[in-house]
């Protein structure tokens, strides 16, 4: 028998069946777009990962101090390093996760980060309205500060407030720039957030403690000479312990964040796939009933000469059919399900075409696997026994 009439067949047996073919592909319809979706939120999440840590250039070093060590960095210690061969700039940062800042009757709780004038250019940070701290804002420590532009709108309701006064832990500040929109990451909003110059912060936060700094190296080939520096000075001051600080570039950061958003997309994936394998067993088990159905009309073919391949074709292509369809609609509603999670939920989308092509194909797959059984069991049917099956 021709193909084509075995998928004439196939289709027309499925048509026929229209409410028992929907439920039977709703495990593989679930299961697609489950993997679209979830997969999509693992490379969006990559993506804006990589995009960020790439704009800060790759000759950024980036230095922590961790555990309770209670020698941290001085300025002086700064001062000599930025002298060392390889190192353009260093900017000192102090960062506290939560002030309170209020103008009016408005209140809200941000992060806050002090730091010198270079900070605006080691990080690639920018102003859109008004000026970054400088030098001397910095000498005189002048209570001033740049704002971001999500920060603003919450106490303002608009982000034109260069000039204006607002209170950061109850003390009095003057406005002088707001920060250029950067959007939010995993770690959260890079637009909710206030810039002192570090001299002021100090006393705001009534600590001199500097536990991480920035250091921009002249050129992206000065990286490794400026990284052996920073090494050799934090193992002098930390006695060679090296579990007392940090020391990483965007190369390394880069990889790491890269093998942890992939692990992370990979268990999403993983977790997604099984209810294919479910939605799988629902095509085995229906395409069996089917089988005991369709008992005398397969005795009938194979009595007028039918052969026990044009059999299993018929079957596997039924079964096939079933979780292709459910493929197509699962693909449709995974990009509907994504774009949702972009647009309702400000989530970091990606649906890749070869996502989207593997997931179709592995559930035409999944078809062709779980209805071997019935379509090998209907094609070993005895025609004299099948005949006789009431």
């Amino acid at each position: 028998m021709k193909v084509t009439k075995l998928f004439k067949m196939a289709l027309s047996s499925v048509w026929s069946n229209k409410m028992r073919s929907f439920l039977t592909m709703l495990g593989i319809i679930i299961g697609i777009s489950s993997v679209i979706v979830l997969v999509g939120i693992g490379q969006g999440t990559n993506k804006q990962v990589t995009e960020q840590i790439e704009s800060l250039g790759t000759n950024l070093i980036t230095v922590s101090i961790t555990g309770n060590r209670t020698a941290t960095i001085t300025d002086q210690e700064l001062a000599d390093l930025k002298t060392k061969p390889g190192i353009k700039e260093i900017a000192p940062a102090l960062t506290s996760g939560s002030v309170n800042v209020k103008a009016g009757t408005k209140s809200a709780t941000t992060s806050l980060e002090a730091s010198t004038p270079s900070y605006e250019e080691i990080r690639k940070i920018s102003v859109s309205a008004g000026r970054f701290i400088n030098d001397i804002d910095l000498e005189q420590r002048y209570k001033v500060l740049v704002i971001g532009s999500e920060t603003a709108d919450n106490i303002f309701g608009t982000t034109d407030v260069v000039g204006k006064t607002m209170y950061v832990n109850g003390i009095e500040f003057n406005i002088v720039g707001v920060l250029t929109p950067q959007g939010s990451t995993s770690a959260g909003s890079s637009d909710d957030r206030i810039i002192l110059p570090l001299s002021t912060a100090e006393r705001l936060l009534q600590t001199t403690k500097i536990r991480s700094f920035y250091v921009e190296a002249k050129d992206k080939d000065s990286v490794s000479e400026a990284m052996s520096y920073l090494q050799l000075f934090l193992n002098k001051k930390y006695n060679n312990d090296t579990k007392s600080y940090r020391v990483f570039d965007q190369t390394s950061l880069l990889q790491t964040a890269s093998t942890t958003t992939a692990s992370l997309t990979a268990m999403l994936g993983g977790i997604a796939a099984i209810s294919l394998l479910v939605g799988g067993i629902g095509i085995m088990n229906i395409m069996l009933v089917s089988v005991i159905e369709r008992t005398r009309e397969i005795g009938i073919r194979k009595a007028i000469g039918a052969k026990r391949s044009s059999i299993l074709l018929q079957f596997l292509i039924e079964s096939a059919s079933i979780s292709s369809l459910g493929g197509i609609i699962g693909v449709l509603l995974g990009y509907l399900g994504g774009y949702g999670a972009q647009n309702l939920f400000k989530m970091n989308v990606y649906i890749s075409g070869n996502v989207v092509i593997g997931a179709f194909v592995f559930s035409v797959l999944v078809g062709i696997v779980f209805g071997m059984y019935p379509a090998n069991k209907a094609s070993k049917l005895n025609p004299i026994d099948a005949l006789r099956f009431e």
